[in-house]
């Protein structure tokens, strides 16, 4: 008898809002990378996750865990 498992997600996506409650956009989290949809955008914009860290490791700032 095979065993039950739970599928992992592909991706999690996290809605993010303004100040004023409405929806700006959606940032999908993915293990190859990020991508980003404005509101009411049809495509998304992508990012490996490489160049993201990239990115972060220039640009980010510093926080404690």
């Amino acid at each position: 008898m095979a065993k039950n498992s739970f599928r992992i997600p592909k991706f999690v996506d996290h809605v993010i809002e303004g100040d004023d409650g409405l929806i700006v956009g959606t940032l999908r989290i993915k293990p190859s990378g990020v991508a980003w949809a404005p509101a009411e955008g049809k495509k998304w914009r992508s990012i490996s996750l490489s160049k993201f860290i990239a990115f972060m490791d220039d640009n980010g700032k510093l926080k404690e865990k």
